[in-house]
């Protein structure tokens, strides 16, 4: 497993963003080729979205052959929901890329059967085949998406329960009403993610630090989902020095010195779009959250 640990949160957004663009453009997708990914939500990658708009706006990169499969969703809110998963995509990426609406996939927590839900959502992935990169952040206790502590290492899309302390973290989100934090949602599963032909995690700030510790320096274990990708052939983690703060420092210092034939990705930036006050709101949500960015948009 490749581990870049870069200085702040921005740099890993930056890193990330460009190491994105570089798949796409290695991939040379086109009409009878899509590029697949897949997306997380939250504010960890928020700052990898908006810079992804910015190498769009700038005419070095296009999503007009790129198919996406977004991680996960609230059951029970609509799509128009500012909390839905849906609407933070359409938000915060979708609206200013050249996606086309068919190519976007992202599972509907109104369907009649999350079953067959489930199923199709696994279906459309293979019939795309395959997803070549997947990104994912993980929550502080080291699950990735809805794939909560104890979830199977093998599983596949489905619905999940809310643990009791991500439903009370995430009801700032609802007006601090508990009662209108949905109680479940539909999640790909570890194993699904661990299909895709490269995965690659972000992590930033000292609330990750005890997860990263076990993804990188612990065994594989089920009460840390995200340690699985220890034994997928093509994963990365990219973090920034706060979430390293548990790590050995003869670990920190390996991961470090390796890092540097990496760092040719962040040598292009360009110009951010300017921030917004959605945007504003959203990094201070991210800044005040201590729970997995894959739960809170």
């Amino acid at each position: 497993m490749k581990v870049v640990i870069l200085d702040t949160a921005d740099e890993v957004c930056e890193f990330a963003a460009q190491y994105v663009k570089r798949k796409i453009l290695e991939f040379q997708p086109g009409p009878e080729r899509y590029f697949t990914i897949g997306l997380p939500s939250g504010g960890t990658v928020l700052g990898m979205y908006r810079r992804l708009v910015s190498l769009y706006r700038a005419g070095e990169l296009s999503f007009e052959f790129v198919k996406t499969f977004n991680m996960d969703e609230y059951i029970g809110i609509p799509k128009t929901h500012p909390q839905s998963y849906h609407y933070y995509m359409y938000y915060n990426f979708f609206r200013y890329i050249d996606i086309q609406s068919a190519n976007v996939h992202i599972l509907d927590g109104n369907a009649s059967d999350f079953e067959r839900e489930s199923a199709e959502f696994e279906k459309q992935i293979q019939l795309a085949g395959g997803i070549q990169l997947f990104v994912g952040g993980i929550g502080p206790d080291g699950h990735i998406a809805f794939n909560e502590p104890g979830s199977s290492l093998v599983s596949r899309t489905r619905v999940k329960m809310l643990t009791a302390e991500t439903a009370a973290a995430n009801a700032r989100y609802f007006n601090n009403d508990l009662s209108q934090v949905p109680k479940t949602a539909l999640t790909v599963g570890v194993g699904t993610i661990m299909d895709a032909k490269e995965v690659m995690i972000l992590a930033s700030g000292t609330q990750k630090a005890r997860a990263i510790k076990h993804v990188i320096e612990k065994g594989v274990n089920h009460m840390w989902t995200a340690s699985m990708f220890q034994m997928h052939p093509n994963a990365m983690v990219v973090c920034d020095e706060d979430s390293t703060m548990e790590l050995k420092v003869k670990t920190v210092k390996y991961f470090k010195s390796q890092s540097v034939r990496y760092m040719s990705l962040l040598e292009e930036r360009p110009p951010l779009p300017e921030k917004n006050e959605g945007d504003r709101k959203m990094e201070n949500s991210h800044n005040e959250a201590s729970v997995d960015e894959q739960h809170v948009p």
